[in-house]
C-alpha cells in the first residue's frame, strides 16, 4: 500500500474541469502578436491578447503528443528515452553563486560551468547535460548562453538542453544543433536537445516564452513546458486550486506546441511549491512541494505526457543535514512515483540561488541508491536456492558459502557513505560525509577526458559564437 494520496479518477476529473473551465473562461495572456497570429488562424477564441481554450482544442493536442521518445546524442550511447518507464536525470541548474566547502559563497564563472560539464560527462547517474547548470557571472549575459551551450556540445557528449531564456537564444540553440546535426531538415527528423519553458503564473505566457515554444515545435524539437507557481503568491494557497491553475498553463503551452508542429515531444512539468509567507521565498524543501509533485505526476499519466519535476531540491545555504533531508524527500517521491525528466537531481542549494560541487557528489549517490531501489528482484527457483538453505541449515553459516562469494559483489556498495566500525572511521579521521566529498572531487575531475568531437564540427561552432557575440554586442 502506498501511503501517499493517490487521486480518485473523479478527483483527477475534478481538477481536469476546473482546469477546463479556467481556460476556456478565464483564458490565458499571450504577449506575442505571432503567437497570437496561431491561434486566430485556428479558429480560436481571442479578446485582445487572451486566448480561450476548449477542451476540444486539449484533446486535439494531446492526440499528437508522444507519450516517449528519444533524444539522440552526439555519442549514440549516451542516447536517452524520456517518458512512460523510462526517466533522465539532469543537474542543477541557474545558480548564480557556489558554495564552497564549508559553507562559503561566491559568484559561479565559466570556469564552474566547465566544472560541471567534467561531472556529468564522468558521471554514472547523469543522463543529460544541463543548461545553465550555473550562471557564469563573468560573462555579458546578453551572450553568455552561447558559450555554455558551446561547452555543452563540446565537453560532452550525452544528450544535452538548450535554452530557450530569450527567443534570440532559442535561435542560437537551434542554429548550432543543426550545425551539429546536418541542417534544419535533420531536426525534424529526430529530437537532438530539449528546452525548458516557463510560464509566467498567473496564467500568462511572456513573448520570449510562446515564441520559443513555436520555433522548437516548428523543428519537432522537444519543450519541456512547466511552470513555478508559489502557492500564496503566484497562484492560489490552496493547493488543489494551485494544480488547477498550473495545469491549465501547462496544457496552454502544450496546445500552442501542436498548433506550430503537431508530434512536437511536450514534458509535462511543474516544480510549484508554497511561498514562505515570511520571506516570499519558494518554499521548494517544503512538504506541500512534495505533495505538489506528486500531484503533478499524476495529472501528466492522467494526460499520457512524460512528467518533469524537481530532484534533490532544497532551502539550505550549505551541504548539511537540512539539504539532505529536504532533498531526498523530494528526489524520492520523483523517482519512485514515475517522473520522466528530473532536474536538479545533483547539486541545488538555497532554492535555486546557489550551488554545490560537494552536495553534487551527495546527490549521485542517493541517485545511485534510488536506482537500486528501484531494481526489482528475479524471484524465480534459482535466486530462492532452497538447497542451499537446506545444507547449512540452523548449524552452518553463509559467510564462507561458495554462494556467498558468488554473488556478493551484486550488492550495493556505496561510494561515498561510510559502513565502517566507529574505530575505523574514527581513526581514519572521523570525516563527515560532505567533508569526504570534498576530498573526491579532485579526484572524480581528475577521471574526466575530453570526448572525440570532429575537429571541423567544434571550429565551426567556435566561429558562430565568435560571429554571434560580434553582432549581438555591435
Amino acid at each position: 500500500m502506498d501511503r501517499m494520496q493517490v487521486f480518485s479518477r473523479n478527483e483527477i476529473n475534478q481538477i481536469h474541469d476546473a482546469s477546463m473551465e479556467i481556460l476556456a473562461e478565464t483564458g490565458l495572456r499571450f504577449n506575442s502578436e505571432e503567437t497570437l497570429d496561431i491561434f486566430s488562424r485556428h479558429g480560436f477564441k481571442r479578446d485582445e491578447t487572451k486566448v480561450f481554450i476548449t477542451e476540444k482544442d486539449v484533446q486535439a493536442a494531446l492526440e499528437t503528443t508522444p507519450s516517449r521518445f528519444k533524444v539522440r546524442a552526439r555519442n549514440p550511447a549516451h542516447d536517452v528515452v524520456i517518458g512512460e518507464e523510462s526517466f533522465v536525470l539532469l543537474p542543477t541548474a541557474g545558480a548564480p553563486y557556489v558554495v564552497t566547502y564549508p559553507g562559503e559563497r561566491r559568484v559561479a564563472t565559466l570556469d564552474d560551468y566547465h566544472v560541471c560539464c567534467r561531472l556529468v560527462q564522468t558521471s554514472d547517474q547523469l543522463d543529460m547535460v544541463g543548461h545553465k547548470m550555473v550562471e557564469p557571472m563573468d560573462l555579458d549575459p546578453q551572450t553568455a548562453h552561447l558559450d555554455m551551450i558551446f561547452a555543452s556540445m563540446v565537453l560532452c557528449d550525452k544528450a544535452y538542453l538548450g535554452t530557450a531564456a530569450t527567443r534570440e537564444a532559442t535561435s542560437d540553440s537551434i542554429e548550432m544543433a543543426a550545425t551539429a546535426w546536418g541542417g534544419e531538415d535533420n531536426l525534424k527528423q529526430q529530437p537532438v536537445m530539449a528546452a525548458i519553458i516557463t510560464a509566467s503564473s498567473p496564467l500568462k505566457y511572456a513573448a520570449d516564452e510562446s515564441e520559443s515554444i513555436i520555433d522548437m515545435a516548428r523543428l519537432r524539437q522537444p519543450v519541456v513546458i512547466t511552470n513555478l507557481v508559489m502557492a500564496g503568491t503566484s497562484g492560489p494557497i490552496s493547493l488543489p486550486g494551485l494544480l488547477a491553475l498550473a495545469n491549465a498553463e501547462i496544457l496552454a503551452g502544450l496546445v500552442l506546441s501542436q498548433l506550430a508542429g503537431p508530434g512536437t515531444p511536450v514534458v509535462y512539468g511543474s516544480i510549484s511549491a508554497p511561498a514562505d509567507m515570511r520571506t516570499v521565498i519558494s518554499a521548494v524543501g517544503a512538504p506541500e512541494a512534495v505533495v505538489l509533485s506528486s500531484a503533478i505526476i499524476q495529472l501528466a499519466r492522467f494526460y499520457h505526457l512524460p512528467c518533469r519535476t524537481g530532484g534533490m531540491l532544497t532551502n539550505a545555504h550549505v551541504p548539511d543535514a537540512q539539504a539532505a533531508a529536504e532533498g531526498v524527500l523530494m528526489m524520492s517521491t520523483a523517482v519512485r512515483n514515475g517522473a520522466n525528466f528530473i532536474l536538479q537531481a545533483c547539486g541545488q542549494l538555497g532554492s535555486y540561488i546557489s550551488m554545490s560541487f560537494e552536495k553534487w557528489l551527495f546527490d549521485e549517490e542517493v541517485c545511485r541508491m534510488l536506482r537500486r531501489v528501484l531494481t526489482a528482484m528475479e524471484i524465480t527457483v534459482d535466486t530462492i536456492d532452497i538447497d542451499t538453505i537446506k545444507s547449512v541449515g540452523s548449524e552452518g553459516n553463509y559467510l564462507t558459502h561458495p554462494t556467498t562469494f558468488e554473488h556478493c559483489r551484486n550488492l550495493y556498495r556505496p561510494l561515498l557513505f561510510t559502513r565502517d566500525d566507529y574505530t575505523d572511521w574514527y581513526d581514519n579521521g572521523a570525516k563527515q560525509v560532505f567533508e569526504v566529498a570534498s576530498e573526491m572531487l579532485p579526484e572524480r575531475l581528475a577521471e574526466y577526458t575530453k570526448p572525440p568531437i570532429d575537429a571541423g564540427l567544434e571550429q565551426t561552432l567556435r566561429e558562430y559564437i565568435t560571429r554571434r557575440k560580434k553582432s549581438i554586442s555591435a
